[in-house]
């Protein structure tokens, strides 16, 4: 282990050891982590400095006020309130309406933070329409758009085949050898429907129940002195278009030659001169929860960096070939190691070493990597227990209120059904041998 890789690891612990004590802001946490990592060489100060410039970042800054902007409108309030009627003051059911939508738009957005922006504001209309905090229905839905995401074939969803297949095809081609195994189309989807549909289930059905009834961490709101004066017709009306204009965007980014960032800003932009002022629009900032995506996209990166994702890649090729090939115990180990990782880094990175690991595993023992493959994905694509995990867990944990143990209970018992549901089911569709 390298000095850098130590001091990586050391500052690493002490940093979630301190999310969980729960005696300061987040943000300030990850503000330190960043500037230790910093200091100690453990990420360059350039690629530190470039976390504040983040796509994701900008991005869920100009939605914060784009949602500032569409909750001043009477028709936002309407809406929920509707939806409240509908519901006849059910939250479950409320929860399971807007787990199904955020479910579907998963399918085609393969960005779950922009899934949830997109829902995050009428969702919490609807619930203070019944009298409800937040916290009871910010994690369900939050978490069913993070486990879904990109199971179906559809959209962003149709690219994870020839995806998989291209870590395939780029391992044997070192080999100077053509894959013998190739990913269907339906593969990826065939294994995690289930999941899928029971995800549906318990966060619309059952999570309500175990969210807390009030926040446990401190949620910035605008102070209730007064009610805010009504829109103008005018200002009523383009908040309602361009917070519309604005998701519809989102999900054609790709279409329309954007990055969804810019999408985003511009929606930010309009709502600023023509639905709120400017102040409205700085107090719509949540700089705490910035900061913290910020501080968690530094930390990814430097264990990235310093290989302390390689290090425990090397750990699990030896495991593996300890327990004598047992296509279940090989899955769990493939699914909760990479599920632990992508907690504390990208999960993309998680895939860029796992799967070569997987794949060069089956080679070694003349075994069929595909399950293995899609179990890493489904694993990785589990990020939801803490705010390094994915830029949407910061997100989820703003609105609703949570703090890190409030998050962490609340995960446990999807994230055992997730490892459950998808390991037994996998490898008896793509067994091993």
């Amino acid at each position: 282990m390298t000095p850098q890789l130590i001091i990586c690891l050391i500052i690493f612990a002490c940093t979630i050891v301190t999310y969980c004590s729960g005696k300061f802001k987040l943000g300030l946490v990850a503000m330190t982590s960043l500037f230790l990592l910093s200091v100690t060489g453990c990420l360059d100060a350039k690629s530190a400095l470039s976390n504040f410039a983040n796509s994701n970042v900008i991005m869920i800054a100009a939605m914060c006020v784009v949602a500032a902007g569409f909750q001043r409108t009477a028709f936002c309030t309407n809406v929920a309130n509707a939806i409240a009627g509908v519901a006849k003051g059910s939250l479950v059911a409320v929860v399971m309406g807007y787990t199904v939508i955020g479910v579907i738009l998963s399918q085609f957005i393969q960005s779950p933070v922009t899934v949830f922006s997109i829902v995050a504001p009428m969702l919490v209309s609807t619930a203070k329409s019944l009298g409800a905090s937040p916290s009871k229905v910010v994690f369900p839905v939050g978490v069913a758009t993070i486990v879904t995401c990109c199971t179906l074939p559809l959209g962003a969803g149709a690219t994870v085949a020839g995806e998989l297949q291209g870590y395939l095809d780029s391992y044997y081609e070192g080999l100077s050898m053509t894959s013998p195994y190739t990913v269907g189309m339906f593969d990826a989807m065939l294994a995690r429907l289930p999941m899928l549909v029971l995800c549906v289930l318990y966060c619309g059905l059952v999570a309500v129940r175990f969210t807390p009834d009030t926040s446990t961490a401190e949620v910035k709101e605008m102070k209730a002195k007064e009610a805010p004066k009504p829109l103008k017709p005018f200002a009523e009306w383009a908040g309602i278009l361009i917070f519309f204009a604005t998701a519809v965007g989102m999900m054609f980014a790709d279409q329309l030659h954007m990055e969804t960032w810019q999408i985003c800003l511009a929606g930010a932009v309009l709502m600023s001169y023509l639905v709120i002022t400017p102040n409205e629009a700085l107090k719509a900032l949540p700089l705490d929860m910035l900061f913290l995506i910020v501080g968690a996209l530094a930390m990814a990166g430097a264990l990235s960096s310093t290989g302390a994702g390689e290090l425990i890649g090397q750990g699990i090729a030896g495991v593996v070939t300890g327990v004598g090939g047992n296509s279940y115990v090989v899955g769990l180990i493939f699914f909760v190691i990479p599920f632990i990782l992508t907690q504390f880094m990208s999960n993309r990175g998680c895939m860029l070493i796992f799967h070569p690991i997987a794949i060069a595993t089956c080679n070694t023992l003349g075994a069929n990597p595909i399950g293995l493959m899609i179990i890493i994905q489904a694993g990785c694509l589990a990020a939801f227990m803490t705010p390094l995990a994915t830029a949407a867990v910061p997100y989820i944990m703003s609105t609703g209120g949570y703090d890190q143990m409030s998050m962490i209970k609340q995960s446990l018992p999807i994230a055992l059904i997730t490892c459950v549901v998808t390991v037994l089911w996998t490898m008896t569709l793509f067994p091993l041998f």
